[in-house]
């Protein structure tokens, strides 16, 4: 398996306007288009919380994206954390 292929998983947590601005919506679609699986939700206090798995190559991909997110959003801040892989997820969800 080459580096980019290791499995991992990291917990993003998204602050700044985005929630109401379809960003868990879009952070499926770039999810779903990067293979990742997981899931995306709102926090109370307006964060989006991101918990997302798969090769390190992907991850890195849309934790770059998330720094933008969709077009009416504006992201101040990215606390990222490494977390242990769950095998139990088998796709990207968006949760309420």
């Amino acid at each position: 398996m080459e580096n980019g292929d290791r499995m991992m998983a990291k917990r993003l947590i998204i602050s700044g306007k985005v929630q109401g601005v379809w960003y868990r919506v879009s952070a499926k679609q770039q999810a779903d288009q990067l293979g990742l699986t997981g899931y995306v939700r709102n926090l109370p206090g307006g964060a989006v919380e991101a918990f997302v798995q798969g090769p390190e190559d992907a991850l890195i991909a849309f934790e770059s994206w998330c720094r933008s997110g969709p077009p009416h959003a504006k992201v101040l801040y990215i606390e990222s954390t490494q977390q242990t892989p769950d095998p139990s997820l088998g796709d990207f969800a968006i949760l309420r």
